[in-house]
């Protein structure tokens, strides 16, 4: 902390503040993070997939749920706003979460992926605390932000890590 006393016109006024507030944040050298959050796959019919992981891993099959509308959602698909929606089935595991994503309306990242390769891997996901600061680390490495949304409690970003990693990051943070 640092106190300043500014005198003018016989008012004096004593400030306290830290520099560090005023310090540009440092840039990032990795991605902060040793843990992957989910594995995440496209299918072309959840409820069948969802059944045929859940007879694979012994578990009861998950709730599907809908994502929010482009009202809600605020999704962009290739920097423009799209109407993209997708059924999600999550069977959270000890160490990771397997996200299951069957594209519906719209064009998005999940559509173009099921188109072009099939169902299969779609992405790995991270944690991440600050979603501008990690994005603009991995677009320093040349990789390219394809698609965000908000959902209750956090939001998204995938970023196409394809020219290093080849493979589809997506990045989480959480509002809560």
């Amino acid at each position: 902390m640092k106190k300043v006393f500014l005198s003018g016109m016989g008012i004096g006024i004593i400030l306290t503040f830290s520099f560090n507030a005023f310090q540009a944040a440092q840039p990032m050298e990795s991605l902060q993070t040793d843990q992957i959050t989910q594995i995440g796959m496209v299918v072309e019919n959840i409820e069948e997939a969802a059944q045929n992981y859940a007879e694979i891993l012994g578990m009861e099959v998950p709730n599907i749920i809908t994502t929010d509308p482009l009202e809600k959602a605020n999704t962009s698909f290739q920097g423009a706003p799209t109407e993209a929606r997708a059924k999600l089935a999550f069977f959270r595991m000890e160490n990771i979460t397997i996200e299951l994503i069957e594209p519906i309306d719209g064009p998005s990242t999940w559509q173009e992926s099921l188109e072009q390769n099939g169902p299969g891997v779609h992405h790995i996901a991270f944690n991440v605390d600050d979603m501008r600061q990690t994005v603009q680390f991995l677009e320093g490495k040349g990789a390219t932000m394809i698609q965000r949304g908000d959902f209750t409690g956090g939001s998204y970003a995938y970023v196409d890590a394809s020219n290093q990693l080849h493979v589809i990051l997506e990045l989480l943070t959480s509002t809560n």
